[in-house]
Formats: structure tokens, sequence, C-alpha cells
């Protein structure tokens, strides 16, 4: 019961917090709640389908494949191919995370770990539409060509601040899911 409490303190103390201001303010209260549940229905919808997708990722590509094409020794084919999964992935941004984790399973170059992450976050294929549409070629196009060198420069420079030592602490805890 202690190990309980301990690992979802946060969450208690919030759904603590919510509860004494519903009894204060009905309205804003409800509002919370009805938000919270619009999220965990929003993440039911799309984790799920993520995790079918890893399961298979997991089994039938081997670690030997993936290391070729996305490992250390990869180079701009490993970021090409980082970037093009990042930018055609759906869905929210915490659907990558799950996704990195096996590709650190699969010992895939932190680098490119953190191209795929920002270029699920920052260059969507869908999105690059949307923008095309409504912000017109020039902003769309221009955002882009900003970005991509942006995320490889962020990439490679994470790269090498974080310690040898906690990458390989990051690809262990990776290994023990």
């Amino acid at each position: 019961m202690n190990i309980i409490l301990k690992r979802y303190k946060y969450f208690i103390g919030t759904l603590i917090i919510v509860t004494v201001i519903t009894m204060i303010n009905y309205e804003l209260g409800t509002k919370v709640f009805k938000t919270a549940g619009y999220s965990l229905k929003e993440m039911a919808m799309v984790i799920p389908p993520i995790f079918v997708l890893l399961g298979l990722l997991d089994v039938w590509v081997p670690r030997e494949i993936i290391m070729k094409y996305m490992g250390e020794d990869s180079g701009i084919r490993g970021i090409i191919l980082a970037f093009l999964l990042g930018s055609a992935a759906a869905g929210p941004l915490y659907g990558a995370f799950p996704i990195a984790a096996v590709f650190m399973k699969k010992r895939v170059k932190f680098a490119n770990i953190l191209v795929f992450i920002g270029a699920w976050s920052t260059t969507k294929i869908p999105m690059f539409l949307f923008e095309t549409t409504s912000l017109g070629n020039e902003f769309a196009i221009t955002r882009l060509l900003i970005d991509i060198p942006g995320i490889i420069i962020i990439a490679y420079l994470l790269s090498s601040i974080v310690s040898k030592e906690e990458i390989e602490d990051m690809y262990n805890n990776a290994d023990n899911l």
C-alpha cells in the first residue's frame, strides 16, 4: 500500500487539489475533470495502435538491420531515415517516446533518436500540408528549411553534451523494459 501511495503521490495530490477546487468553484472543477477525461479518452485511442506497431517493430525487424541503417555507423543515411520516420508519423508527441525506447533497445544511435523525436514534433507531413494551405508556401517551406538543420544541430549538440555513461544508462534502462 505504501508503495502505491508513493508511486502515485503526485496524481493523488492533484486529484485532492482539483476536488477542493471543485468544492470552491464547481464550474471550474467540472471543466478540469472534463478536460482530463477528454485527454484520457484521446490517449486511449492513440496508445494501443502505437504499442501494436511497436510490438511488430520489436519482433519483425532484427537489431542488426536497425543498427545498419540507424546505428552508430549509419551516417547521413541514419539521419535521413530518422527524419522520414518522424515526419511520416501520426499522433501526438507522447507517441514518439515508446518508439524511441524500442530504438534504444535496438541500439539506434542516440543522435538519430533525437532527430526522430525532433522530426516527430516539428516536421510532420500533415502539419506541413496544413501550413501550406493556411499560411502559404513561403512560410511552410521557410519553416521547414530552418527546422531541418536546427533539429540536426540540436540532436548532435545534445549528444555531445550528455555523457557516454548517461547515454549507456538510458540504453540499459530501455533493455530492461
